[in-house]
């Protein structure tokens, strides 16, 4: 297949460039794995044929096309095409590529301004794009691997339409393995265990997938065949696709703290796994499994908080890699405790109170006296000492009196929390009968 961004290359040249360059589609049609847009009743497709191509906003992982279906659409709808990085533009070269597109367009062209990294632009940068984009000067394509919701300007995001690239599935990476295969003339050296590996290594990434099958190509003799273990080697593995300060990790340490909460431990410490994979910080994990233990399992189980803030020590007793054992132990510990939010609903439902309620002042009676002017109003007069009373309670009620008293936590029949239940349960029915 040839290439459709460079169609004069001597083929010496041409044969030299990598695999997933040389197999860059040539139309539209030819994209895999982004049907819902590029195909017959794709969004893009269905824009190329109404001739009412706008700005928009790519948003996607690597390697699933973006920056070859913006230079695809700019061929077929006609657009003059330029290309810019925000990694390695300033307002100066944005400058440039403006006053180059209203000379196009006083010629009557029209320009299709591919901005690749588009977040990393700050918010004047981002702002700079707003009037050129109103007068139509340019079709402003800016692709993103981060969710535009956080990391592009409301101004921006409200005049493109945001346009999301799936990561490529197994039937789309076999697909572009048969490409590769049809444009080297010859079959991938791998065992069916080993192919299926090598697609998963490639984690939804189009160019990754091509980039592995020609190390593949590279390493294996004449006949020989690979099998998983052999892939293994040859390609040393591909790192997963996780920026500690991005979507990866928020989506995974979400899926941890979802399954711990569903009582999953198998998924618990596959996401565990995933992130020490990674290269996540252990102690982040750590202090997040702290959060697991106080906010789902609470007082339902009271020794989840003392075994988290244990493993948080063995960790930082045995560093890595003995260390992540203890974490595993804690997160096997929190999946498999009985649940309970209680404490978490009633601290939301009395910082609530806390707020709408101002000042109050609490009962006097059991406000300390140590003044005589405080005695004289009446601090702390009417005071029954618990211990003093029987059954070391008194019944008396502690609220604000303008507030009434309040009930925050509510304990389910769970784990330790329906001993508890059963305390208050009691105590409910001696302040009954002693206020009666």
């Amino acid at each position: 297949m040839s290439d459709l961004f460079a169609p004069h290359e001597p083929p010496e040249i041409a044969s030299a460039r990598p695999l997933a360059d040389r197999l860059r589609p040539r139309t539209l049609a030819e994209v895999t794995g982004q049907e819902h847009l590029t195909g017959p009743d794709g969004v893009l497709t269905r824009m190329i044929a109404s001739g009412s191509l706008g700005s928009m906003i790519f948003w996607g992982p690597p390697g699933t096309g973006k920056t070859t279906v913006a230079r695809l659409l700019s061929g077929e709808a006609g657009l003059a095409f330029e290309q810019i990085s925000a990694i390695f533009s300033g307002v100066a070269d944005l400058k440039k590529v403006f006053e180059s597109a209203r000379a196009r367009r006083m010629s009557g062209r029209q320009t299709l301004l591919f901005v690749d990294e588009i977040h990393r632009f700050n918010r004047a940068q981002q702002d700079s794009f707003l009037p050129v984009m109103e007068d139509g000067t340019v079709i402003l394509v800016g692709a993103t691997t981060e969710n535009p919701s956080f990391e592009l300007n409301a101004a921006l995001l409200s005049r493109a339409r945001v346009l999301t690239f799936k990561p490529h599935d197994e039937a789309s990476l076999e697909e572009l393995l048969k490409r590769a295969e049809a444009a080297e003339g010859k079959p991938l050296p791998l065992d069916d265990e080993a192919r299926a590996s090598l697609i998963r290594m490639a984690d939804g990434d189009g160019r990754a997938v091509l980039t592995l099958a020609e190390e593949v190509w590279r390493a294996a003799r004449r006949e020989e065949i690979f099998d998983s273990a052999g892939l293994q080697e040859i390609v040393q593995r591909r790192a997963p696709v996780y920026d500690k300060g991005q979507d990866g990790h928020y989506n995974l340490i979400s899926a941890l703290h979802k399954s711990v909460r569903g009582s999953d431990p198998d998924a618990a410490l596959y996401y565990l796994c995933r992130m020490f994979d990674a290269g996540e910080d252990p102690l982040y994990i750590g202090r997040r499994l702290v959060r697991m233990a106080v906010e789902d399992i609470g007082l339902a189980d009271p020794q989840a908080l003392a075994i988290c803030n244990a493993a948080k020590d063995a960790y930082d007793y045995l560093g890595s890699p003995e260390g992540e054992l203890a974490l595993a132990e804690a997160c096997v510990y929190l999946a498999t405790a009985p649940k309970s939010n209680a404490v978490y609903t009633a601290y939301k439902a009395a910082m609530r109170a806390a707020k709408e309620n101002g000042s109050l002042l609490p009962p006097k009676h059991i406000l300390n006296a140590p003044t005589k002017l405080m005695k004289g109003e009446g601090y702390g007069d009417g005071y029954r000492y618990d211990h003093d009373e029987p059954d070391a309670f008194s019944g008396q009620d502690y609220f604000p009196e303008k507030m009434g008293r309040k009930t925050f936590y509510d304990p389910p029949e769970r784990g330790f929390e329906r001993e508890i239940r059963k305390r208050l349960e009691w105590w409910n029915k001696l302040r009954r009968d002693r206020n009666s």
